[in-house]
């Protein structure tokens, strides 16, 4: 394509929203044509993050609004529950839509409804939305007119398990993802426990076991690429930290952690937001942050101990809105690194 695509976004006043308009702003093939939020229409986007002001600013127009507007492409960084619905126009319209919400992730509404306490808006779309991990459905994404943006704690997750699942499912008996996630994962929303008093020098576990509601998301994707249902325990932890996520991965297998590496390492070799480290130059948050790249590493697996797989990423980007834009460009034929290296 040789014309800018236009681009709206729905909920442009949320951490993710705002990440997306810093890439999209600077991206040479899209055009931000409105930018809504039901809290400070009529504002402008400088008067809710002043940083933005010399970048891209613009006023803020209402969802109902935004739904008059013809674009080519809408991101929705709105919550769960309500990103599908105000979706809908759009999708009605023919307008390919980028969810940043878990709204289109599940393929089995009963799951979404039960970990998300909420009827979905929209389930005969369901087997239409395409999930957007760039490295594991590009045929897919490039055809997708419903693109479901993975989770942030999900990819952390995902991108060091699935090619191990995929070819070595059989030799893996359990798997506990220990998470630490920034501040900024929680969202603009105030909440005790995230104000400043109470996250900083602190770090906590929270929903931890069976209960975060990433948890049947990653068990969703890890049993698609094994072909048998998996189940794993999962751990959150919050980080006096503003973004970032790094998961430490037990994996219980007869595979050499070296093995792993190589596995993971062939599934990536031509990716060009993974970058595989050794046990020695271990993944950590400064490696990460600020970028679309996912750093894994392997280490561990001897004498009977589990295989430890190390992986870090920027929740705000990788992990949702560079994302996004990765899963953009591939839907529209441009290169896939297009506004995301820095």
């Amino acid at each position: 394509m040789t014309k800018k695509i236009t681009i709206g976004i729905l909920g442009g006043t949320s951490y993710t929203g705002i990440e997306l308009i810093r890439l999209l702003a600077c991206h040479e093939k899209a055009e931000i044509c409105f930018v809504s939020s039901r809290s400070s229409a009529g504002e402008r986007l400088s008067g809710v993050f002043p940083e933005i002001k010399s970048l891209f600013d613009t006023v803020l127009i209402s969802p109902d609004e935004s739904k008059t507007k013809p674009v080519d492409c809408v991101f929705s960084c709105l919550p769960h529950a309500v990103s599908a619905e105000l979706c809908m126009p759009f999708i009605n319209k023919g307008v390919r839509v980028i969810d940043l919400s878990a709204d289109f992730r599940f393929k089995n509404p009963a799951v979404y409804e039960t970990w998300y306490k909420h009827k979905h808006p929209a389930v005969h779309l369901l087997p239409d939305a395409v999930y957007g991990l760039p490295e594991h459905y590009r045929k897919q994404i490039a055809g997708a007119k419903i693109l479901a943006n993975p989770g942030c704690y999900v990819t952390s997750v995902l991108l060091p398990l699935i090619p191990l699942f995929k070819t070595m499912s059989s030799r893996i008996e359990w798997v506990i993802a220990d998470s630490k996630s920034g501040v900024s994962g929680a969202g603009r929303t105030l909440r005790l426990d995230t104000h400043f008093c109470e996250t900083n020098e602190n770090f906590s576990a929270y929903s931890i076991g069976h209960v975060h509601r990433h948890t049947p998301e990653m068990e969703q994707e890890l049993s698609f690429a094994a072909g048998r249902p998996v189940t794993l325990t999962f751990s959150p932890h919050l980080l006096p930290v503003n973004r970032g996520i790094l998961s430490t991965i037990y994996i219980k297998t007869s595979i050499s952690a070296q093995e792993c590496a190589g596995i993971v390492s062939a599934a990536y070799a031509r990716e060009p937001f993974i970058r595989l480290r050794d046990e020695k130059d271990l993944p950590n948050l400064h490696m990460v942050v600020f970028t679309n790249y996912c750093d894994i590493a392997f280490t561990g697996g001897d004498n009977g101990h589990p295989v430890i797989a190390v992986a870090a990423l920027d929740n705000l980007i990788k992990g949702a809105s560079g994302q996004a834009v990765q899963n953009m460009n591939i839907m529209y034929g441009f290169p896939e690194t297009t506004g995301l290296l820095r």
